[in-house]
């Protein structure tokens, strides 16, 4: 189940909701009330938006926990618990990766930075599919953790337009199956 087919239902059913208090509250706007009614009505409205309200932060904080937990973004300022390290460097136009072959079924830790402007560092499988990003920034190095299932020849190409060379911004970083390394 995709996120997106849980967040449609729950956004319907907020709209109707509202759609609902709006009804109830221009049904009631035609009657008219003495003073006690007005404070018990107005005092039902305060508890109500206090449950609304109190509701929301709930759903909201909950959502985001269930939404993010599992966001792959290592510890950037610790010493990762990888089994092979790529130092990366981008730049205008290219990139310098050290080393180049890395060994299938092991965690590799990329260390990607950049050399002049902001650059994204994407990785693409055999098949042609995205299968890891970071950002490549002047003066920071992001980490970038990553378990390669498949052996062969893995396109590192630049996602952020960085100028006139941006097209050819590529490389290969080859993955060898277990004992060719």
């Amino acid at each position: 189940m995709t996120v997106q087919n849980v967040v449609w239902p729950l956004a319907l059913l907020g709209i109707a909701a509202v759609a609902l208090i709006f009804i109830f509250v221009i049904s009631q706007a035609r009657r008219v009330a003495n003073a006690q009614e007005t404070r018990q009505a107005a005092h039902t409205a305060h508890v109500i938006q206090a449950w609304f309200f109190g509701t929301l932060v709930v759903g909201f904080v909950l959502g985001t926990w269930l939404t993010l937990r599992h966001f792959p973004i290592p510890q950037q300022r610790q010493a990762l618990q990888a089994d092979q390290v790529v130092d990366v460097e981008g730049f205008m136009w290219g990139w310098t990766m050290q080393p180049t072959k890395v060994q299938i079924g092991q965690v590799v830790e990329f260390r990607v930075t950049s050399k002049d402007v902001n650059h994204d560092f994407a990785i693409y499988g055999p098949d042609g599919n995205i299968v890891a990003q970071t950002q490549a920034m002047p003066g920071f190095t992001n980490k970038l953790l990553y378990q390669f299932e498949k052996a062969g020849a893995y396109t590192v190409q630049c996602l952020e337009y960085c100028g006139v060379g941006h097209g050819l911004m590529k490389t290969t970083i080859t993955v060898d199956a277990a004992g060719e390394h």
